[in-house]
Parts: C-alpha cells; structure tokens; sequence
C-alpha cells in the first residue's frame, strides 16, 4: 500500500510504480491469499497492495421504494440466486409524479456530514488514497428505484417528464454531495451507470439536457471544496467521454468496453485512468492470455501519469485461482516505469 503512489498518480506526477485498486468478491481466492502470504485476518487492501479503496454512499435503501431485479454479486455455485421482485413502481404517472423527499426521507445537511466526518476519522488512516462519494448518483437512482423495464418506458414515453424526476433526485442528492464536500476527503468519486454494454441506452441530447447538467452540479460543488472528481459507470461510454470531461471529471474508472487506447491517447496526459483489464479473459483465458491482458492494459497505461490498473468490471468468485494469480503477478512484474 502507498498514498505518496496513489495521490502522486491523483496530482498527474507519475509515481515510479504504476499504482492499482481492484473490487473484488472472491472469498476462495481470498483465504488462498492469506494463507499464501500467513495473514489470515488481512483484506484485500493490504495483502494486494492497493493505493486506491473507493468507498460511495447515498440514501438509505430501507427508506422508500426500490425495485429488486435479483443481484449482481454472485456465489460461484449460484447458491445465493433469488429472483427479482415485483417493482413497487406500477404506472408512468407514479414515477413522474414522484415526490424525492417524502419518498426517501428529508436529510439533515449537519448530521450527513458529522456522519461522514466520522467514517473519515477510520476510514483516512489506511496508507492509501480513500474517496467518499454516491453510488446512486442519477441514472443508477433511476435503475434502482423504477427497474430496468420501467426505466426504458418511461424516459420513451415522455423524455422531458422523466428528465426532471432526475432533476429532482438531483437536487435530493445535494445534501450528500455538499456533506461530502464538508469533509477531508481528497477524491469524490460519482458512481452512475450511465450506459450499457452498447453505449447509450438514451438519445444523446437526453444525456446533455438531464444527466451531464446534474453531474456538473454535483462536481462544481465538490471542486469549490478542493476535491478531485472521478467518474465510474459500468458499460461502454467511450462516445461521452468529451462530455464527461467538460462537465468536470477529472478521473475516469471504466469496464474493458470503453475504449482504454482512446481514452488513453486524448485524455492520458490530463486525467486519472483506472481499468481496465477484462474480467472475461480472467474467467475463461489461459494463465497466458491473462498476462498479455495485464500487458495491453500497462502499455497503455505506462505513459499516462495518472493511471491506475484495475480489472473491470470487477474479479467475482468463478474466476479461476490460478487466473487471478497470474493477473497479479503480471501486475507486479510490469508495474515499474
């Protein structure tokens, strides 16, 4: 673990080691590893060597309604598989009309930053970079709450209504944003799946009149309080990475469907970068084309001051061992500048 190499890589001074992060849910691979290094009570922050742990918020999923499609962290024997529920969310009229506040409950601007100052106190001591920031931030509310089916209906059948319920969680996700800004964090970090695995899943003037305009809002607020801003979305968003940037990104974390050589030629020199090796070569690939993954990703990534490696979309428990082995190895082996 190193902050001087994460925030060096965060300030654009490219550290002397290529610096990296990972999300991981592999609880097999997990005791393999502590077993293999004797620290049997270690996470994965220390015993891989991270300088970067990301950690989002939001409202309260107990507080209003949410629609359940099932879930996206998995046992590798599909032994914790349940079905998606029913959404509560029946008709158009119901997801227009939707009032945010008395939906998901009034927040208190005093009491979300003590709470985050709190986390900070903890979370601030790794000898990492650590960021606070929302996981629902405008597109994935909209996911969460109306469901995949309901979602696409809506924002068809009348675009500008829908729009302006995004405008109004906005508005409702404020209070997180200036908490946040309140606090010692370095990073904001916006998590919002935007796209999907084909790009867009709106009209590109639906994105600049309703999503980009909210995120400025939210990054505007954190940049008068000195943070940097990163951006994640699942997906391919390689069409509106110019977009994201003039709203205020200043870092980007995407999956192996983004174009990381382009993102790399235009924005290498002015951003962070964090990806973006495909988890599916981890999964099905031989221990060698999982080395020449890591190598696509580090002499892409070498030149970029700001880059962090990172598999994407994340590294689930049916990845082979030997697999995710080799994918940290090869990390380490080429991980020098």
């Amino acid at each position: 673990m190193s902050y001087e190499r994460g925030i060096a890589a965060f300030n654009l001074q490219a550290p002397d080691e290529i610096p990296h992060t990972q999300y991981i849910t592999h609880p097999a691979w997990l005791e393999f590893v502590q077993k293999k290094q004797g620290k049997p009570n270690a996470g994965w922050t220390e015993l891989l060597d991270f300088d970067y742990v990301w950690s989002v918020d939001g409202p309260d999923w107990a507080r209003g309604r949410w629609t359940d499609m099932g879930h996206a962290i998995f046992q590798a024997d599909g032994s914790d598989y349940r079905l998606p529920k029913v959404s509560p969310f029946q008709n158009l009229e119901d997801i227009y009309n939707l009032d945010i506040v008395a939906e998901y409950g009034p927040i208190d601007l005093d009491e979300q930053t003590e709470k985050y100052r709190a986390w900070c106190k903890h979370a601030l001591k790794g000898d990492y970079v650590t960021s606070g920031g929302t996981y629902k931030s405008v597109v994935s509310f909209a996911i969460a709450a109306f469901g995949w089916e309901n979602l696409l209906i809506a924002a068809g059948t009348a675009s500008d209504r829908f729009g302006e319920v995004l405008n109004r969680w906005t508005d409702y996700l404020m209070t997180f944003v200036q908490a946040w800004a309140r606090t010692d964090i370095e990073v904001y970090h916006t998590h919002d799946d935007m796209v999907w695995t084909e790009g867009s899943i709106f009209k590109p003037e639906f994105y600049r009149k309703y999503v980009f305009p909210n995120y400025k809002r939210m990054w505007d607020c954190a940049k008068d309080a000195g943070k940097k801003i990163l951006f994640t979305s699942d997906g391919d968003y390689t069409e509106y990475i110019d977009d994201l940037a003039t709203a205020g990104a200043e870092g980007f974390i995407f999956e192996p469907l983004t174009d990381l050589e382009l993102v790399c030629q235009k924005y290498g020199q002015t951003h962070v970068i964090m990806g973006n090796a495909d988890c599916r070569i981890l999964t099905f690939g031989t221990k060698e084309e999982v080395y020449e993954e890591v190598k696509r990703c580090m002499d892409l990534g070498r030149a970029c001051p700001g880059y962090f490696f990172a598999v994407g979309n994340h590294i689930p428990p049916n990845i082979p061992i030997e697999n995710a082995e080799a994918c940290m190895d090869a990390y380490y082996e080429m991980r020098k500048r």
